[in-house]
């Protein structure tokens, strides 16, 4: 009985150990290459168990690297991984070798300077040798001014494609590397949008659109802009808006969306909010009036 019992125990050791050793060696899936190959860019081609077949290669200006046996292999705008599948296809294609192993390295970028423009604290060109997160790059351009737009463009080098990229001011996205700037690419950061606050506002002016969602409701802009005074008549509000061919103006009553009676609405960029300092002069201020105040009103007076 006991040798059943010690027969049994070792079996499940032997299993268990089994188990283990099978977890632990599978090996983890390798990270996806984010960075493209560009023209310029020198490459460092090796051929497993032909080192005399390691070339030194600079990708020429029409994309294409000029390898010994092979001629020119069409690479430019793929990852290394992908420059090495490229070139173990033309081995096999060119009969110099059935099973090729091919690994491709990019030993130095053509520009490996990152642009930014835009409205950062410092615009220029900053160097990088690798990929780097978004906010990384922006830190390296003192980060965003106050009157920034969140939403960001990157121009990838080599490809031309244009990527947007929100700047939240929630950590967890904000510290998302999931996108990242390689060496050559260009990254424009542009003004952000303004809402107007004129007549009798306890602080007129333009304000940015410079919250985490990049917009502001009619009763965020009141507030920002102090509220209204006594001598102010909020049920009289009109809202004055940019169209295709001119301007519309709409009445708002201001009062009941700060009673909870009728349902905030959302702003849009260069919209404008008139409240009137009394009923007499609300009769008698039209929309030109209106627009010229808005002509003299402190743009981005507040962040």
């Amino acid at each position: 009985m006991k040798n059943s019992n010690y027969r049994i125990m070792a079996a499940l050791v032997i299993a268990l150990a089994f188990v283990t050793l099978s977890a632990f060696g599978q090996a983890a899936p390798a990270a996806a290459e984010s960075i493209l190959i560009g023209a310029g860019d020198l490459l460092h081609i090796q051929i497993f168990d032909a080192p005399e077949m390691d070339q030194h290669a600079r990708v020429t200006d029409d994309g294409n690297v000029p390898l010994i046996f092979l001629g020119n292999v069409h690479i430019a705008g793929t990852t290394p991984e992908g420059a090495a599948r490229a070139i173990e296809v033309r081995l096999q294609q060119r009969e110099v070798m059935r099973h090729p192993q091919v690994t491709v390295a990019i030993e130095q970028y053509a520009t490996q300077g990152v642009l930014v423009i835009g409205q950062v604290a410092h615009p220029g060109s900053y160097q990088i040798d690798t990929a780097r997160p978004v906010l990384d790059v922006l830190g390296l351009a003192g980060g965003l001014t106050e009157v920034a737009d969140r939403k960001v463009t990157i121009l990838r080098h080599g490809t031309g494609e244009q990527i947007q990229y929100f700047v939240s001011n929630n950590p967890e996205d904000a510290f998302d590397h999931s996108l990242l700037v390689h060496p050559g690419d260009k990254l424009m950061v542009p003004k952000a949008g303004v809402v107007y606050a004129l007549g009798d506002f306890a602080r007129p002016g333009g304000y940015v659109l410079s919250n985490n969602k990049g917009q502001l409701t009619a009763l965020q802009m009141l507030s920002l802009a102090g509220g209204t005074p006594s001598s102010a008549v909020p049920s009289q509000a009109r809202l004055i808006r940019k169209t295709g061919d001119g301007y519309s103006e709409t009445r708002i009553q201001l009062s009941d969306m700060q009673k909870g009676k009728i349902p905030d609405i959302l702003l849009q960029p260069d919209d404008m909010i008139f409240v009137p300092f009394s009923y007499l002069k609300n009769i008698a201020t039209n929309s030109s009036q209106i627009l010229a105040a808005a002509g003299a009103a402190a743009v981005y007076a507040v962040p």
